[in-house]
């Protein structure tokens, strides 16, 4: 068995390039797309009758340059809509709210937003039922202004 794949190392190539394949779905970091990468140029490469030897120098060269010259342009190009959406508590700046407990000046009371409840304050006097607009957020408390 030992003979076979020594003799046809191509066969064991592919399955490093399965297996890395398989773990990149699974994991989603771009560095084992590299080394499958890498795992389908030593194929090529063994198909040419080449030494051992050569083949890990290819796969290891093809892998050290994909994970520093592709993987960062793939991880920005993939992945750039992610920076700028906003997460959490600062996803509700700019969202309206209805006031279930009053709110006065120097005193909070609270608003709900999509369900949720959350402490608010405001510059001005705003009563019970009326639509408030989110401005900023200090820690977990809502500056609101009536809408």
């Amino acid at each position: 068995m030992i003979e076979y794949f020594s003799s046809n190392l191509w066969l064991v190539w592919t399955a490093v390039c399965v297996l890395a394949l398989i773990l990149e779905v699974s994991s989603g970091t771009f560095y084992l797309m590299c080394f499958a990468l890498g795992a389908a140029a030593s194929i090529v490469v063994s198909l040419f009758g080449t030494p051992l030897w050569l083949q890990v120098l290819v796969f290891a060269g093809i892998s050290a340059v994909c994970v520093f010259c592709v993987r960062p342009f793939a991880v920005r190009y993939l992945h750039s809509h992610h920076d700028d959406r906003p997460s959490n508590a600062d996803a509700l700046i700019g969202r309206k709210g209805v006031v279930i407990e009053a709110i006065a000046p120097g005193k909070p009371g609270y608003v709900k937003v999509d369900g949720d409840e959350w402490k608010a304050i405001s510059d001005e006097p705003v009563a019970v039922g009326t639509e408030v607009r989110i401005i900023s957020r200090e820690s977990i408390i809502m500056r609101v202004v009536k809408a």
